[in-house]
């Protein structure tokens, strides 16, 4: 039995290394357990943006908003390596919203969030003379464009279980909560690791942020408490590049909803996301022929190049869980959250609902309310300290040029790879490599063995999808062969 920690965070998905982070870094003992890999299901199935949600505002969820785009400012800072601002562009046409009404929730986007430079303010485009008109339909004439971010979802959950783990907690992936026994002043944990293993160990305190599981941990807990949760499934796919430059398209439909077109990849563009109510195992869940027909029909109707099925290359699907509230239509209901905290015995606190954009505050509120429950008082510390595990050397393009310099005879494009992955810690990583055959194994693309043998030591990389889908999108450039080679070596390292 180990000695009593102050919290166990069950759920690997960025709302639980948030809460780890946030908790470790106060100085607490923490234990987070993920029944599979970090980000494995909703984290890794998201737009992929860090943004206030401009269509939020027509359901009135301004505090939201002002939220989640406050939030942008404080994540771009953390990681500037991996959050990247993008202009978003809003054709219009009609029928539609109006042109003033469109304008109007442009300006207020803009005064609510109060950003910086690297967020600069709407504007009108003329799309005869703009270049990024020419990827869309004539006869269309105006757009707008705003200001948002793009991120790798599934590496910010990978960076904060890194700094969680820095500030010493404890990260076990393939680790299932099987049992939760409440006693008067702390719960016992039964933990199964993949192997079969057994883990007990005692927490002061427990925060349930299971996502769309949280339900079924309470039951596992003994308790009977009212969750609220409405589970949405969220489709996006991958197509070849549509257009080449870099900003996005928001897209109304006639449904009312909007569909973004992101680059992705360097070479492809992403598309979602769809909103469907989902009753099934959140662990099965798939995107279905339906939505894919439904997401390239909503960019055909605006690019000047339908987009057709046979196209994707790629296909993803989350299930989100959402507050349940009193709207019928999906992409209604609410991205806000809820903190359940039941603390007349031994603490737990439900995590119910959120997005990408907000993990923060709702981890720093999260441990506050434990901090209280705990009898402790160390101050909130994430929105001013220091920058996430490979964000202190600033941009993109600054850990870039650093690397380019270092290592003038590595490829530019493995080097952009390797920023990208690992921003400011891809030269430690690289070490004093200076050409391509020091870096062990070429399992194709941009990936070498040193890179994986790195994946499987800090990233808790134990199976291929592990490194293909999560900790990079390298499915997308390896072939089957190569991928079952790289599969057959990380059996053999773990």
């Amino acid at each position: 039995m180990e000695d009593m920690l102050d919290l166990l965070v069950v759920g690997g998905g960025i709302n639980g290394v948030g809460i780890a982070r946030d908790a470790a870094g106060r100085g607490w003992s923490v234990c987070l357990c993920e029944q599979d890999d970090l980000a494995a299901h909703t984290s890794s199935a998201s737009t992929k943006l860090i943004h206030g949600g401009l269509r939020y505002l027509q359901y009135g969820q301004f505090a939201l908003v002002r939220k989640a785009l406050r939030e942008r400012d404080v994540l771009h800072r953390l990681a500037p390596h991996l959050v990247t601002p993008t202009s978003f562009i809003v054709p219009h046409a009609s029928p539609g919203r109006p042109a003033w009404m469109v304008r109007t929730g442009l300006w207020l986007y803009d005064h609510l969030a109060d950003a910086g430079p690297a967020f600069p303010h709407a504007r009108r485009l003329d799309l005869r003379r703009d270049p990024r008109g020419a990827v869309l339909r004539e006869p269309l004439r105006t757009a707008f464009s705003y200001s948002d971010a793009r991120v790798d979802d599934a590496r910010l959950v990978l960076l904060n279980a890194l700094d969680a783990q820095e500030r010493g907690a404890q990260i076990r992936t393939r680790t299932r909560c099987e049992q939760l026994i409440r006693h008067r002043d702390h719960w016992y944990a039964v933990l199964r690791q993949h192997d079969g293993q057994m883990i007990r160990l005692r927490a002061r305190a427990v925060a349930n942020a299971t996502g769309p599981w949280a339900g079924n941990l309470i039951e596992r807990a003994g308790m009977d408490a009212p969750i609220g949760l409405r589970l949405v499934q969220g489709s996006h796919i991958v197509v070849p590049r549509l257009y080449d430059h870099d900003s996005a398209y928001l897209l109304q439909q006639p449904d009312k909803r909007v569909v973004f077109v992101l680059p992705f990849e360097d070479d492809y563009s992403l598309i979602g996301t769809t909103d469907l109510d989902y009753d099934g195992d959140p662990a099965e869940v798939r995107a279905n022929a339906a939505e894919v027909d439904y997401l390239c029909a909503a960019v055909s109707r605006w690019l000047r190049t339908p987009v057709r099925p046979e196209q994707v290359v790629w296909q993803f699907s989350g299930v989100r869980p959402l507050l349940a509230d009193h709207h019928q239509d999906a992409a209604a209901v609410t991205r806000d959250y809820r903190l359940q905290l039941d603390d007349q015995q031994a603490a737990i606190l439900n995590v119910l609902g959120g997005k990408l954009t907000t993990f923060r505050v709702l981890a720093e509120e999260a441990v506050n309310q434990l901090a209280v429950a705990l009898g402790r008082s160390e101050p909130a510390w994430t929105a001013h300290g220091p920058a996430l595990p490979g964000g202190a050397q600033g941009t993109l393009d600054s850990v870039i040029a650093d690397l380019q310099s270092r290592y003038p005879s590595l490829p530019v494009a493995l080097l952009r790879g390797l920023a990208h992955r690992h921003g400011s810690r891809a030269a430690a990583l690289l070490g004093e490599a200076q050409d391509v055959g020091a870096l062990g194994m070429h399992f194709g693309a941009q990936l070498y063995q040193r890179e994986v043998d790195h994946m499987v030591a800090h990233e808790w990389v134990c199976e291929a999808d592990d490194l293909l889908w999560r900790r990079s999108h390298l499915g997308l450039a390896l072939d089957a062969a190569q991928q079952a080679a790289l599969a057959d070596y990380l059996s053999a390292q773990t």
